[in-house]
């Protein structure tokens, strides 16, 4: 969805409060893209600050659909989301880059909201998601999802220095 700012510029000091739909149905994070299972409306409180600068504060209820770190289930992570940004309509493109401030959410004088929601999530997004503390993951051996039972695989891992003579072992079976 895309807010027109261009109303709160005729007088300086105006404010205005905006509910937004967010309109995307998934998520692209680094690692691939996340589905958006429940999503609230935005709401953002816009204030004009004069010289073309703007106040943005607002607030996004999302939750996402996050593989398990340890065993790859489908875990649902819900993020609340404060958002407060100060908007410089005066900056050029190539000043906010160079400041490190590219604002691609916004673009001459419309907000896109679904692309601020989106830097936000990417921000807050966890380093690593459990579906639970106690999470057993996966066998690295077949596969099998550790949570639901045990599977057949042998757990003995040998001692490398022991390899030397576990290869002599080999070598008589194999005659």
């Amino acid at each position: 969805m895309l807010i027109n700012l261009t109303e709160l510029f005729s007088v300086e000091g105006k404010e205005k409060t905006y509910t937004a739909a967010i309109d995307m149905d998934c998520f692209q994070a680094p690692d691939g893209a996340r589905e958006i299972v429940s999503r609230m409306p935005a709401m953002f409180r816009i204030q004009n600050l004069g010289s073309r600068k703007l106040l943005l504060e607002g607030k996004a209820d999302i939750t996402l659909r996050i593989p398990c770190s340890r065993c790859l289930e489908p875990v649902d992570v819900p993020f609340e989301l404060d958002i407060c940004q100060e908007l410089d309509l005066n900056r050029t493109e190539e000043e906010r880059a160079e400041n490190l401030d590219e604002q691609p959410y916004l673009d001459g004088y419309y907000l896109d909201v679904d692309q601020l929601i989106g830097n936000e999530l990417l921000l807050n997004l966890p380093m690593k998601v459990l579906c639970r503390e106690d999470c057993r993951g996966i066998c690295n051996r077949c596969g099998m999802n550790l949570n639901h039972g045990a599977c057949s695989c042998e757990r003995s891992s040998p001692d490398p220095r022991m390899s030397v003579i576990q290869d002599i072992f080999q070598q008589f079976k194999e005659v």
